[in-house]
């Protein structure tokens, strides 16, 4: 069988450039079912990294974008592919129920013991080794709870706690475009409630909670960005598929 060809850092990442002063920094060389959209928001005081990707190559050092401004570094939930680079930025903002993870992120929490290996790639990050991969340390100076405002100067992201996928998830809504950061509560792909600190009762609720947001575009943790009609689409068939006959909601 033929080894998988391998890339380095310089080729790593890939930025994409969504309006509204919203890019899109990826890894196109993990599998789309892995890969993180890490959202960067331009703001006039600061900007904000909402996810930091794998982590394996420094997105510090190989994003430009990510060290122009101060930035203030949100995570959406501690899973391994959403916090990898947490710990280059100084600012660092998580949800209370997750705190203890991004502060101690041991495979086992991230679930990276599961998922962090060979068969995420397309193409293999030069130096990766499977067995030796970890999350550094990043302890967050402020934790964030529902209703917390993150402030960009002209801008503003309201917290949405978002449990169900993970019990610290978090998605940000701003009011005044209908900007929906949606981490992976919902995306335009499967959605995982099966992971070993999900509920699904959680996911219900915190779905039926979102379905009236007035969002105008959703960039979502994983997969392409969408709009306000799939936004609801997708709600409404997660909700159906765990409301059929014989289907108990429970984690």
């Amino acid at each position: 069988m033929a080894e998988i060809a391998t890339v380095g850092a310089e080729e790593w990442y890939e930025t994409i450039r969504m309006g509204d002063g919203v890019t899109l920094i990826h890894e196109p060389w993990i599998k789309p079912f892995f890969r993180c959209n890490i959202w960067h928001v331009r703001g006039r005081d600061r900007d904000l990294l909402f996810d930091s990707g794998l982590g394996h190559f420094s997105l510090r050092d190989h994003v430009s974008l990510v060290s122009e401004h101060k930035l203030v570094c949100v995570a959406s939930h501690t899973h391994f592919d959403h916090i990898g680079c947490h710990h280059e930025f100084p600012e660092r903002c998580v949800h209370r129920a997750e705190a203890k993870i991004l502060a101690d992120p041991r495979n086992e929490w991230t679930l990276a013991d599961r998922y962090a290996t060979d068969e995420m790639f397309d193409r293999m990050p030069e130096g990766w080794d499977a067995s030796r991969y970890a999350i550094l340390p990043a302890p967050a100076g402020r934790v964030l709870e529902h209703g917390d405002v993150v402030d960009l100067g002209d801008r503003a992201f309201e917290v949405i706690h978002t449990p169900g996928h993970s019990p610290g998830g978090i998605a940000l809504f701003e009011k005044k475009t209908g900007i929906l950061l949606s981490g992976d509560i919902v995306y335009d792909g499967p959605l995982i409630d099966d992971a070993y600190h999900s509920l699904v009762d959680d996911y219900v609720a915190t779905l039926e909670r979102m379905h009236g947001l007035p969002v105008s575009v959703v960039h979502g943790g994983h997969f392409p960005s969408f709009g306000a009609t799939r936004y609801r689409q997708l709600i409404d068939e997660y909700l159906a598929s765990k409301r059929k006959p014989g289907c108990h909601l429970a984690g």
